[in-house]
C-alpha cells in the first residue's frame, strides 16, 4: 500500500509507532539509517534531517556542505523484526543540499533521472532480481565462522537443506513489508540460496533489493547464523550473484495494455548494454572479491549473449512474457540505484542507434579482470562521465583504487578480504 505524508502521520497515532528509520545507502550500497521519534516526523517532511556527510563513504564529495535526508513516504513498511508495542516504520530516503538541490551522490535520485529520460525516449523499463547469498554457522560466542550452515546442492530439500525455514521466515517477513518474492530455493553452493522477485519499475526494484538483504540478515541472525553476500565467500565454490532481468514496454502501452516493446528493440538494447558493460563494470561488480567469481561455476566473464543458460553474460529468451533479457554479472554488494540506472542509460543508447547483437555465442570482449582494471575503465568512459558527475566519479574511482592497493598490498590476501568483506556485506 502507498501512502502519503499525511496518511503516514496518522498511521503513527493509530498503531502505536514509537520511532522511524530514515534509510538511504552510500556510494557502494552499503544501507545506513537515522533514527528519530515518530513525534518528529511531521517536521522532518518539510525540513530533512542533517547528516555529517563526511563520515559517509563516498559523501566527502559534498565537498563539506551539509546534507539532509528526506523521507519517501511512498516507502514506508513497518519492520516486522522490531517490537509490535512501539512500532519502527522505515522509509528510503532522497539527500539534499541544505538550499534543496539534489546530491549528486543519491543514488534514488540518480536512478529517478534514468527513468525520466527512458519516460521522454517513449519507454518504460521493468527490473527484477535474483539473489544469492550463503550462510554460515557460528561458533559458540556467537561469531560467524567459514564453515557452511548446510553442504545441500541446488533445489536440495530439508534434512539436507538446512536452511529451509530461514527461507520461509525471510519470504514471510518480507510479505509483512509488502513485498512479495516468487520464489526461493537453495542454490549449488554449500549453504547457498536464491530468493527471486518479480519485475517492477526501476526504483522499485532497486529498493526491494535493499529491504530484502536487510531482511535476510536480520533473520538470519535471530536463527543464530551468519548470512553474506559477499560474491566469493569460499574459494573452491560457487560465488553469489545478481541476475537482474529486464523488460522494455513502449510507455503508452504499458499505461494501457502493458504490450512489450518488440523483442528487436530489446535485443538493441541488451547490445547496447553489452557494447557499454565494460566501462560500467565497476558498478556492478564494486569490490575486489567481486572479479574472483567472474569466470567460475558459470559466473560469466566473456561479453556474449545465448538463448540456452550457461555461462553468457546476457541471457536473451523470447520464450519469456515477463523476464526475456537478463544481466548475468552483477552481485548483491553493488548499489543497485547506479547499476540499474546505467543500465537504462546504455539500454537507451542502443535503442536510438539501432544497435545490433553479434551472433548468439560470439564473444566481443572480456569484462575487467580487477577492480583497478574497471577503475581504469571508468575512467576512460566518455559514457560514464556523461551521466555520473565528475565529483561522483572520482569518488567512486578513488574508492576502488584505495581498496585495490590494500589489497595488493596485503601480506594474507584471504586475511584481507574476510576482514573487509566476510563480516559486513
Amino acid at each position: 500500500m502507498v501512502y502519503s505524508e499525511n496518511e503516514i502521520l496518522q498511521y503513527i497515532e493509530e498503531n502505536d509507532v514509537k520511532f522511524v528509520k530514515l534509510t538511504f545507502c552510500d556510494l557502494h550500497g552499503r544501507l545506513k539509517n537515522i533514527s528519530i521519534l515518530s513525534s518528529e516526523l511531521a517536521v522532518t517532511f518539510e525540513r530533512g534531517v542533517r547528516i555529517a556527510a563526511k563520515k559517509i563513504s563516498g559523501f566527502e564529495a559534498a565537498n563539506g556542505r551539509d546534507l539532509y535526508l528526506f523521507p519517501d513516504a511512498q516507502t514506508m513498511t513497518v519492520l516486522p523484526w522490531r517490537p509490535q508495542q512501539g512500532r519502527v516504520i522505515r522509509m528510503f530516503c532522497y539527500i539534499r543540499y541544505a538550499d534543496g538541490t539534489p546530491f549528486e551522490g543519491d543514488g534514488r535520485y540518480f536512478l529517478k533521472k534514468a527513468m525520466k529520460a527512458s519516460v521522454s525516449a517513449g519507454y518504460c523499463f521493468r527490473f527484477g532480481t535474483s539473489c544469492e547469498f550463503t550462510l554460515f554457522k557460528n561458533d559458540e560466542s556467537g561469531t560467524p565462522t567459514k564453515i557452511p550452515h548446510d553442504h545441500a546442492g541446488y533445489c536440495d530439500t530439508a534434512p539436507d537443506d538446512k536452511g529451509e525455514n530461514i527461507r520461509r521466515d525471510v519470504c514471510l517477513t518480507l510479505e509483512q513489508m509488502g513485498i512479495h518474492p516468487v520464489s526461493s530455493r537453495h542454490e549449488s553452493g554449500c549453504g547457498q540460496h536464491e530468493i527471486d522477485f518479480n519485475a517492477s519499475s526501476a526504483l522499485k526494484a532497486a529498493d526491494t533489493f535493499l529491504s530484502f538483504k536487510s531482511a535476510v540478515k536480520s533473520v538470519a541472525e535471530t536463527h543464530g547464523v551468519h548470512a553474506s553476500f559477499m560474491p566469493k565467500p569460499l574459494r573452491n565454490d560457487c560465488g553469489n550473484g545478481m541476475h537482474i532481468s529486464f523488460n522494455i514496454f513502449h510507455d503508452s502501452d504499458f499505461l494501457e495494455e502493458k504490450n512489450s516493446a518488440a523483442f528487436d528493440e530489446l535485443k538493441s538494447a541488451a547490445a547496447g548494454i553489452m557494447e557499454r558493460i565494460r566501462e560500467f563494470t565497476m558498478f556492478m561488480n564494486s569490490t575486489v572479491n567481486s572479479f574472483e567469481r567472474l569466470g567460475e561455476f558459470t559466473a560469466p566473464r566473456d561479453i556474449l549473449w545465448a538463448a540456452d543458460e550457461g555461462s553468457q553474460l546476457i541471457r536473451m529468451n523470447p520464450e519469456s512474457d515477463e523476464y526475456p533479457a537478463e544481466l548475468r554479472a552483477a552481485d548483491c554488494v553493488c548499489n543497485p540505484y547506479f547499476a540499474f540506472g546505467l543500465m537504462v542509460y546504455a539500454a537507451l543508447e542502443g535503442i536510438a542507434e539501432k544497435s545490433q547483437l553479434h551472433a548468439e555465442n560470439e564473444s566481443v570482449g572480456r569484462l575487467p579482470l580487477s577492480l583497478e582494471e574497471a577503475a581504469d575503465c571508468a575512467e576512460d568512459s566518455d559514457f560514464v562521465k556523461k551521466y555520473i558527475p565528475a565529483n561522483i566519479l572520482n569518488a567512486f574511482i578513488s574508492h576502488s583504487r584505495k581498496e585495490w592497493k590494500e589489497y595488493s598490498s596485503a601480506y594474507d590476501k584471504e586475511a584481507f578480504e574476510e576482514k573487509t568483506y566476510f563480516y559486513s556485506l
